[in-house]
């Protein structure tokens, strides 16, 4: 009997519930009587009573305690992937999942669609089950949130991004723009900054020019310019204080 409600679940070898995840379990010739859930969820954590009609009548009380299985996709939070090679996500989770079902954004992975080369390998083991998730040939529209929701357990999710070329130090977020000093000979630093603290940056590197060593702290990181040496470095690095004034002027 399931004590919240009252609910008697089983009697002898007959079942009085709908939900067919219970069933009861009695080897012949013996005094075991099982009460299976088969898939439990937390909902059916609760106080569960056994009882014998004898007399005196006996009883017994079990509470139990079912906690959320969580699916874990292996790797980072984050996948950067080259455009033309090949996307593979793996989730896995700590028991015999029924399914497991892939999401890209909010629609569910369509391995008949027109784009090809999706493939999903799936193996249950005594530790549990694995999903694996292929994507061949990879292109731009494939980037975004992947999903991996495993009937019975709580999702988990990896953010995929499909790099044309670039690498993943180079790319933007909205309101950002990164900047990089390797190539002018000067001493080579990258910085990401937002547009509200450009104007900062631009007049600490004009005293730079002026033969000033400084130390400053744009979107929270310490970076130290040591001032140039020659009139050749001065004039490069003007240079590059009125090309980015443009470029800041025009965004």
């Amino acid at each position: 009997m399931r004590k919240r409600d009252l609910h008697i679940l089983t009697s002898g070898t007959h079942t009085y519930t709908g939900d067919q995840r219970f069933s009861v379990h009695h080897p012949p010739d013996s005094d075991d009587w099982d009460l299976k859930i088969s898939y439990a969820q937390p909902r059916d954590s609760g106080i569960y009573e056994c009882q014998v009609n004898t007399e005196p009548k006996i009883n017994l009380a079990v509470f139990l305690h079912v906690t959320a299985a969580r699916a874990m996709i292996i790797g980072s939070q984050e996948a950067h992937i080259r455009k033309g090679s090949t996307i593979s996500l793996s989730c896995v989770v700590n028991f015999h999942a029924p399914s497991i079902t892939w999401y890209h954004g909010t629609s569910i992975v369509n391995f008949d669609s027109a784009r090809g080369g999706i493939s999903l390998e799936t193996e249950k083991t005594d530790a549990g089950t694995s999903s694996r998730l292929l994507l061949t040939k990879a292109t731009v529209s494939d980037s975004g949130n992947y999903t991996c929701i495993p009937a019975g357990a709580i999702p988990a999710s990896v953010q995929v991004y499909v790099l044309n070329g670039e690498h993943p130090a180079a790319m933007q977020t909205s309101g950002q723009m990164a900047l990089r000093l390797g190539s002018t000979g000067l001493h080579p630093a990258v910085v990401a900054l937002g547009g509200a603290t450009i104007a900062l940056l631009l007049t600490s590197w004009m005293l730079a020019i002026y033969g000033q060593t400084l130390t400053t702290t744009p979107a929270g990181m310490t970076t130290t310019r040591m001032p140039p040496t020659t009139g050749s470095e001065r004039m490069k690095m003007m240079m590059m204080v009125s090309e980015m004034q443009l470029t800041a002027a025009s965004r």
